[in-house]
């Protein structure tokens, strides 16, 4: 949804993928049908190797340079009961993958004058969600390092924010167990479960112009779930 809109804003998209996966190659066949412009490149945020070549591609294309910064895996457990090694894979790829990744693509934003960037992470990272530590550390971990980062980067003219979606009709949040998943709605102001419309919408805002004076904000998007 998201890159289907930034195509249709007239941006060209790279959409990353860490495996070889269909839904990327569907995205990339959809704005392609739509007279958008859009390729699959190989990203895994975990290897080091693979930031560079990915980043290299996209670089290539600017001086108008922009980033979503959305890589993200979580495992269920209770702390202590949980696996040590499934703990720090979730922060490798969501926090540790996601700094990387910015760090890459920094230096080519640089070149060109700036950029700007969103940070994907989560209400897990505003508050408690037993049972997803390793989630919650590295969502909330994601927020103040979009904080610190654009204090640094801002005067050298990029944008660094993040969009905090609550409980989605699609991605991670949609594949939760029903009973979790019925025990947040139960506490949602807004009734209902938000769209990837209305984060795609947060998204592309705080990528434009239009939000050239929003600097280091976690936009929620949670249906009034942080409340």
């Amino acid at each position: 949804m998201l890159c289907a809109k930034l195509a249709a804003e007239g941006a060209r998209v790279f959409v990353g993928y860490r495996a070889r996966s269909h839904r990327a190659e569907e995205v990339v066949s959809q704005i392609q049908a739509a007279g958008g412009i859009a390729q699959a490149v190989l990203l895994d945020v975990t290897e080091p190797d693979s930031i560079t070549q990915a980043v290299g591609i996209w670089a290539e294309h600017g001086p108008n340079l922009r980033l979503v910064n959305n890589a993200g895996i979580t495992h269920a457990a209770r702390f202590g009961f949980d696996d040590p090694t499934a703990f720090a894979d979730v922060m490798q790829v969501n926090l540790i993958g996601a700094a990387s990744l910015l760090r890459a693509c920094v230096r080519p934003m640089l070149q060109v004058g700036g950029g700007s960037v969103v940070n994907v992470g989560s209400i897990g990272g505003l508050r408690a969600m037993p049972g997803s530590a390793a989630y919650s550390a590295s969502k909330g971990g994601l927020i103040a390092l979009t904080r610190t980062v654009s204090a640094e980067l801002m005067p050298k003219g990029i944008r660094v924010n993040a969009v905090i979606p609550g409980v989605l009709d699609l991605g991670m949040a949609n594949r939760m167990a029903p009973q979790l998943r019925d025990a947040w709605l139960a506490h949602l102001p807004a009734g209902r479960t938000g769209s990837g419309e209305e984060v795609a919408e947060a998204v592309s805002w705080l990528l434009s112009e239009a939000a050239s004076y929003v600097v280091g904000h976690a936009l929620v998007v949670d249906g009034g779930l942080s409340l």
